[in-house]
């Protein structure tokens, strides 16, 4: 692997406590939780605790202050376990950051604490049965009413969705404007008229919680409007974006490098016609040129992570990494199952399992087309 300039003695230091974490409280647990449909909640406290969960919220509110080389180092070692029922990376560098940017100074003081020690989990609330990536066709609205919105309308696949404690809700304040009529109001999970549907079964991230939400009538104070008026939903969204996005490409390449290194070591100890399958030359230009690629990726994203880390990753480029990375991921898990041969398709096998959680990586966070119009429109 080429070295990584980013990352020093300190993050490296990081880097192994997480993944000695998750190993003794993740990785023995999770195909239990692939059965349960979601993970323990004593994990999250447990990650709280660590540090791991919002390592970016700042000082003022319990954090450390930490950028986002640290919350890359979670997610990456979390990608490269194939733990993929873990979702941190939403809570922590999704919900929090809006929170964070955009939230009033009471309501950062009442809920980052709670995010940083786990006694909350954050969710997003997006996409609708009829709005995915058209985040425009947002049905959903909040109508003010005296002090408060009254929160009506559906969500589905959101992630978290079991277990969340506080939602973000993407909501029409205004439905007579398209755009310009989307807010962001920030949701307990515990108020009357706040419904979690059922827990959805995927073809893959089988321990991930991904539910349906229902709101009938949902009183939301005023005050939980994120931002300093109606109406900046939109820009919001899309202001946050590239950061998912770039954690996407992050942990589509963690998740290459752990499916190549699975498939170099089982391709050395099984044999065919009396020989190791590594010895047979197709074989060995398969993974040279999946080695190849993958380094390239890493380029890619590192240099993507610098960017962001000095504030001028813009939303064509981390489209671009979003696009070009899972699309890689797919391919490769792809070539690692066929040279595992039928072991491949065995649900015991961490490739098989890696092969089924990758396919959504071009769906979420906005498709892979939708990435492509995007880099389109910047030509």
């Amino acid at each position: 692997m080429l070295p990584r300039p980013l990352f020093d003695a300190d993050l490296d230091g990081f880097r192994d406590s997480v993944r000695k974490f998750l190993e003794k409280e993740a990785v023995p647990y999770h195909a239990q939780w692939e059965k349960d449909g979601q993970v323990s909640r004593e994990l999250w406290l447990k990650a709280g605790e660590m540090g791991f969960l919002c390592p970016c919220a700042p000082e003022a509110y319990g954090g450390v202050g930490a950028d986002f080389r640290y919350s890359a180092v979670v997610m990456e070692e979390v990608s490269a376990l194939g733990l993929s029922g873990i979702g941190w990376s939403l809570h922590s560098d999704i919900v929090m950051p809006y929170l964070l940017h955009y939230g009033s100074e009471a309501l950062k003081q009442k809920y980052i604490p709670k995010l940083i020690s786990g006694e909350l989990i954050g969710a997003i609330a997006m996409t609708e049965p009829g709005a995915g990536s058209d985040l425009q066709g947002v049905r959903t609205s909040a109508i003010k009413k005296g002090d408060h919105y009254l929160l009506n309308g559906s969500k589905t696949f959101i992630t978290n969705g079991q277990l969340c404690d506080l939602v973000i809700v993407v909501a029409k304040t205004d439905p007579s404007e398209g755009a310009k009529g989307t807010s962001l109001l920030l949701v307990e999970t515990a108020t009357e008229g706040f419904e979690k549907g059922r827990n959805l079964e995927k073809v893959g991230m089988k321990a991930q919680d991904t539910s349906e939400l229902f709101f009938q009538d949902v009183k939301v104070p005023e005050e939980n409007l994120l931002g300093p008026k109606e109406g900046m939903g939109f820009i919001q969204l899309m202001q946050e974006l590239p950061q998912e996005r770039l954690l996407v490409g992050l942990t589509a390449v963690a998740a290459c490098e752990a499916a190549l290194q699975w498939t170099i070591d089982y391709t050395k100890e099984r044999k065919a016609f009396g020989k190791p399958v590594a010895a047979f030359q197709n074989t060995r230009f398969k993974l040279a040129e999946l080695k190849a690629d993958i380094t390239a990726a890493r380029c890619f994203a590192d240099r993507c992570l610098e960017l962001h880390l000095s504030k001028k990753l813009d939303v064509a480029t981390a489209a671009m990494l979003k696009q070009w990375t899972t699309d890689l991921q797919c391919k490769v898990m792809d070539e690692c199952v066929q040279l595992h041969g039928g072991y491949g398709y065995m649900w015991e096998y961490p490739i098989a399992r890696a092969w089924a959680d990758s396919r959504v990586q071009r769906i979420y966070a906005g498709t892979n087309e939708i990435m492509k119009e995007i880099v389109a429109r910047s030509l």
